[in-house]
């Protein structure tokens, strides 16, 4: 039996580990922290009331942190809590920063001060930058970080605090960095549960004028795995890479949408391009398929069609999120 305290547990992939670690490890303790920001609900940990115990708080409020650790006595960190929308990021950066770095610092601090037997770092496949689209590159564990964003730099700078912090105090930690996550629970900010939204209320879906730039996709289960056997069996202060391999455009992603919604491709409008916009990334996942056993069970399109119907299904969920996205992206 192990406690367990989740970072960002309201947010898309936070909540849905929090109910994937509830069924796979049902005698565990899991504290959920959440600062409940915009993308932040609590109510995507809906049927885990009595289950948790939940906490609303910021991740760079040493003393909150540190007491939380102590009073449950707390094993393992897995440190979800960041912002993460890259038009918001070149709004303001210095939130992103002060979020992403800052806060992962101040929860390094408490973890090493109160002392856990594993601090997991959910980071992001961004921080390498991106690949040429005719490329037969994939980023692996060694490649370089060349982030090109506000957001990609921010996530950058937490990688280093926690190696930082494994080298020097040797906290034990683990880094995981994944592949574009899709699922359930995703506020509509992101281009999935966007292109849903927008086409389930008739209104077009706006694609960047790069519509050929592609992202490798993951179901937010299969991320969610991999990181159970990471905390599990990662060796301490290694990095894993969390991919699948299926490369997709953005073009074809809202083809998907409405092919599965019945709908037609005039509905397909382009917007310029944000600035830094990233061509491509894919990771090579190598490592953690050799090393650990872990390998993607949620195919790609059945996996796509599967969230598409969630959030058609769902609409008082996300019907109520539309009014506190903090950037309306051109076209909508």
């Amino acid at each position: 039996m192990s406690t367990l305290l989740v970072t960002g547990a309201a947010g898309f992939i936070g909540a849905n580990f929090t109910r994937y670690w509830r069924r796979a490890h049902p005698s565990d303790t899991i504290v959920a922290l959440d600062l409940l920001t915009y993308a932040g609900d609590e109510g995507n940990l809906a049927g885990l009331a009595g289950e948790i115990v939940f906490v609303q708080g910021d991740i760079a409020d040493l003393s909150l942190v540190t007491g939380l650790l102590r009073e449950h006595r707390v094993d393992v960190v897995v440190h979800f809590a960041a912002e993460s929308h890259n038009s918001l990021a070149v709004l303001d950066p210095g939130l992103f920063f002060r979020t992403n770095v800052l806060g992962t610092q101040t929860l390094l601090d408490a973890c090493r001060v109160v002392g856990v037997s594993r601090f997991h770092h959910v980071s992001t496949c961004e921080v390498y930058g991106d690949l040429a689209l005719d490329s037969p590159d994939a980023f692996t564990e060694e490649s370089p970080y060349r982030p090109r964003t506000p957001y990609n730099a921010s996530k950058a700078g937490a990688d280093h605090a926690v190696r930082a912090y494994h080298e020097t105090y040797r906290l034990p930690v683990t880094i995981s960095h994944c592949a574009n996550n899709y699922g359930p629970y995703q506020f509509p900010e992101k281009v999935l549960p966007l292109f849903v939204t927008q086409a389930l209320l008739g209104e077009p879906l706006p694609l960047y004028a790069s519509t050929g730039n592609r992202r490798e996709w993951i179901h937010v289960e299969d991320h969610c795995r991999a990181i159970d056997d990471i905390v599990h069996q990662g060796c301490d202060g290694e990095a894993y890479h969390v991919g699948t391999g299926d490369e997709v455009s953005v073009e074809c992603l809202a083809d998907l949408v409405l092919d599965e919604l019945g709908l037609p491709a005039d509905l397909k409008t382009i917007v310029p391009d944000r600035p830094g916009h990233d061509r491509r990334y894919l990771l090579d996942s190598g490592k953690i398929r050799s090393e650990l056993g872990w390998k993607p069970q949620v195919p790609f399109e059945p996996g796509v069609r599967e969230t598409i119907r969630w959030y058609r299904d769902n609409r008082a969920w996300w019907e109520p999120l539309l009014g506190r996205r903090p950037v309306h992206e051109p076209g909508t």
